[in-house]
């Protein structure tokens, strides 16, 4: 699976991210991901994605993480608010971008990302339920 590597995951991302487009639709802008020692930037533009490697000219998010972390984040095995907080994901730029990116490239490859959650979407048996007090 070329997946496995952070060079098979970007070349395979616009290809995802064209077959559905309304993932991508009304962003336009430019992360910059930097993975270990290789650069990697992805322009959303009118509902498109353009995949290169290299160092965006003006990125307006850029993403920073050492390489097993990140193929743990794109596996779903790592969740990128946890990554975030224990500094495994360093973000610089527009940090609503940011936020955005979970729900573009990879909420549903990584379903636990929602607060609460498991892996299976459920929030577990033991935790206690959480009731919306009337108006």
């Amino acid at each position: 699976m070329a997946e496995t590597t952070v060079k098979g995951y970007f070349e395979g991302l616009s290809d995802k991210l064209n077959a559905k487009p309304e993932k991508v639709a009304g962003m336009n802008c430019v992360y910059q991901f930097r993975v270990a020692d290789a650069a990697w930037n992805v322009k959303l533009t009118e509902g498109k994605a353009a995949v290169a490697e290299g160092e965006a000219p003006s990125a307006n998010c850029t993403i920073a993480m050492a390489e097993a972390d990140f193929l743990d984040l794109v596996s779903g095995k790592l969740n990128g608010q946890m990554a975030f907080l224990t500094g495994k994901l360093k973000v610089a730029g527009d940090m609503g971008l940011a936020l955005k990116l979970g729900s573009c490239i990879g909420e549903p490859e990584f379903p636990c990302a929602r607060a609460g959650a498991t892996r299976s979407g459920r929030r577990p048996a033991s935790w206690p339920s959480v009731e919306t007090p009337s108006p």
